[in-house]
């Protein structure tokens, strides 16, 4: 008997996974556990297996779909196997995708004035009402949809915005012509997707402000010399700035919890706990890991904690619970040379640390005026749950706290 191939649920807050690649084909022969696909979501990829031996009887999304977790993806059995029956009780109407030659016609659009209608109400998803919201569709003018009894999907939303991209005038296609040379055209999904969204509406539902200082290194600097010449059986030598600073911010954070919090349209939550975020420059995008319980580690173990999930994300091996759940976040641009930016929310935490690089700056010292290195701090708060004040307090505490850093190891 067939059985059905589901799209897992890749941590707990995913909804979706975006096939990349099948590996298998419609008649193609598998063994059990054998990789049939890969799919994409919060910035990592995985293989999908199979379930059981057998043949891939049926294919129901293509590469670049975004589907929904535990919808059946596939079904595997013996060839000649009579599926109709069970693709009518199993698979949601939702699930099935529209032939490629029906996606890809060149016919103008035309609309039915047949409407999927609920007491008196177009009969709509909640993601397919989003999409359209934001992409300014009009859903009065889509025929039924594919869903059942006529339910307009997220799916036909995404083939209306197809059709009508058709159906606009030839200026499309002759803005690749004005440009001097040659033009790549990158579709905008996958990873790419995932931080457009999470960008534009951290900035667009909340209230962000951001504050610059800067904190004299002089003392981070010493230590960090003294621990690369330490004995290596400590391993203490591949601890960095970027380490110390992490640590120092985690102590500071104890003592402003209303950074160290979640901002939720009508409360606001306040941890106890640190579970620290970092940003992390991948090959597939922007990555943010946590750092669980980072206010009951050391210095050492801090690093060493970091250090393992950057390796997780350049690899592409980093799991989807470990991209999840920081209360505050921490951002580097420092090593690019960058002396100030303004970090963007990582909703729905209410605050966001950026370092920035070291530079030479005056300073007094009895009536003597000496450079001293100082690191750029960019604090992004959210306005609707910290004031000003308390978030330039926690930026002055932090800032002393590194000024005044003594040796802890």
């Amino acid at each position: 008997m067939a059985i059905s191939v589901l799209m897992p649920r890749q941590g707990e807050t995913v909804e979706s996974c975006l096939i990349l690649k099948w590996k298998k084909k419609e008649g193609d022969k598998v063994d059990a556990h054998e990789y049939i696909c890969e799919v994409e979501t919060n910035k990592a990829v995985f293989e999908v297996e199979a379930p059981k031996e057998g043949t891939i009887l049926k294919i129901f999304f293509r590469e670049g779909d975004d589907v929904p977790v535990l919808s059946i993806i596939a079904l595997i059995g013996q060839p000649g196997e009579d599926i109709t029956s069970f693709i009518s009780k199993e698979t949601p109407t939702t699930e099935i995708k529209e032939k490629t030659e029906n996606i890809k016609t060149k016919k103008s659009v035309t609309f039915s004035k047949e409407k999927a209608l609920v007491g008196g109400l177009i009969s709509i998803s909640p993601r397919a009402r989003r999409l359209a919201k934001r992409e300014g569709v009009d859903i009065s003018r889509i025929s039924n949809g594919s869903g059942p009894g006529g339910r307009i999907t997220e799916r036909d939303i995404r083939n209306t915005l197809s059709k009508l991209s058709k159906i606009i005038p030839a200026t499309q296609t002759s803005t690749k012509e004005c440009f001097p040379g040659p033009v790549r055209e990158i579709s905008v999904q996958g990873v790419r997707k995932v931080i457009a969204e999470n960008m534009l509406k951290s900035l667009q539902t909340t209230a962000q402000l951001t504050l610059n200082s800067s904190a004299n290194v002089s003392n981070l600097l010493s230590y960090r010399k003294k621990l690369k010449v330490s004995p290596s059986e400590r391993g203490l030598q591949e601890i960095t700035i970027n380490d110390i600073i992490m640590y120092i911010t985690v102590e500071t954070l104890l003592k402003f919890k209303t950074l160290n919090a979640y901002f939720l349209k009508d409360k606001i939550l306040k941890f106890e706990r640190v579970h620290l975020a970092f940003a992390v420059d991948a090959p597939q995008g922007l990555v943010v890991p946590v750092i669980r319980n980072a206010n009951l580690l050391s210095l050492k173990e801090i690093s060493k904690e970091s250090k393992r999930l950057s390796s997780a994300c350049l690899q592409g091996t980093i799991k989807p619970d470990e991209l999840t759940g920081g209360t505050f976040t921490i951002t580097n641009l420092g090593p690019l040379g960058i002396e100030s930016f303004t970090p963007i929310l990582n909703l729905p935490q209410v605050a966001v640390l950026g370092v920035c690089n070291i530079q030479l700056k005056a300073i007094r010292e009895e009536d003597e005026v000496k450079l001293a290195p100082h690191l750029g701090l960019s604090l992004t708060f959210d306005h609707r749950a910290v004031d000003g004040a308390p978030a330039a307090k926690f930026l002055k505490e932090l800032s002393l706290a590194i000024v005044n850093f003594k040796e802890i190891i």
